[in-house]
């Protein structure tokens, strides 16, 4: 196994570790710091693994981290509403 996967594997446990443990914002800074950590991983991943890989791990990311990324696609969402009319 390569060390891009590796650290893929330990940011997933750590993340869920994270989620298991009690927070006053409702693990908002845990999420900001878990993605600021997790860019970089992904490219990482894609640089040493290839492309599908690097979906894969993203997909994986973005499944453990679901809330932020919903989020950001309601405020794409309301911007381009705003634009269009």
């Amino acid at each position: 196994m390569s060390t891009s996967l590796i650290l893929a594997c330990l940011w997933a446990l750590i993340a869920n570790v994270l989620a298991m443990t009690p927070s006053k914002d409702l693990h908002w800074r845990n999420a900001y710091i878990l993605i600021a950590i997790g860019i970089p991983i992904v490219g990482y991943v894609t640089w040493e693994n290839g492309p599908w890989i690097g979906l894969l791990v993203l997909a994986a990311g973005v499944s453990i981290l679901r809330w932020p990324v919903i989020y950001l696609g309601r405020w794409v969402r309301r911007l381009g509403g705003k634009g269009a009319s």
